[in-house]
């Protein structure tokens, strides 16, 4: 009689979500330690694809965290710019660049930033999201509605807490952290 327990628990679990796809289970290392993301295909299809591509290819890969403010998120992602192995790597660019893809439009959701979420920066314009992103360390309401969160940090969350943040408002870090590698699980 328990088999048929374990079969019903297992069919529930399915068909309410509870089960993540490996492949929407990304690892985020940084030298404090292993960061695990959840990321969103149902609600930014095109962010997650793009985020899956670039960390593929190991764009990623020794990108520095080029924005970080304390009580309000970090910001990664300048493929262009922010790579400390590239020779394109210039700390003083690092933020205004992104990859060779083009821009995403912008996929709004009901999801909050709320702590550990995961949205796309962008400039100005809602369609302008390329390869940097920020983790938020508290809840932004401003943010909602207005960025396209593609994913969450569902274990390590104390790591991005650790992350050097920037010494002046506008967050920008004179000898900051980077990302030692970002790859699917």
């Amino acid at each position: 009689m328990s088999k048929y327990i374990y079969i019903f628990v297992f069919f529930f679990s399915l068909l309410s979500g509870n089960l993540i796809a490996k492949e929407d289970i990304m690892i985020l290392k940084l030298k404090y330690g292993i960061v695990q993301i959840e990321l969103y295909p149902e609600k930014a299809p095109n962010h997650v694809k793009r985020f899956k591509e670039l960390a593929d290819q190991k764009k990623y890969d020794n990108v520095i965290f080029h924005r970080v403010i304390a009580g309000f998120m970090a910001q990664t992602g300048d493929v262009k710019f922010g790579n400390t192995s590239s020779p394109n790597f210039n700390l003083s660019l690092a933020g205004t660049g992104g990859s060779d893809l083009p821009d995403l439009k912008a996929e709004f959701s009901d999801i909050a930033h709320t702590r550990g979420i995961i949205s796309a920066a962008r400039s100005q314009d809602p369609n302008s999201a390329n390869s940097q992103f920020f983790i938020c360390f508290e809840s932004a309401p401003h943010l909602d509605r207005q960025y396209s969160v593609f994913g969450k940090v569902i274990k390590g969350m104390e790591f991005i807490d650790m992350i050097k943040k920037g010494e002046s408002n506008s967050g920008s870090v004179a000898n900051p952290d980077k990302i030692i590698s970002l790859k699917s699980k």
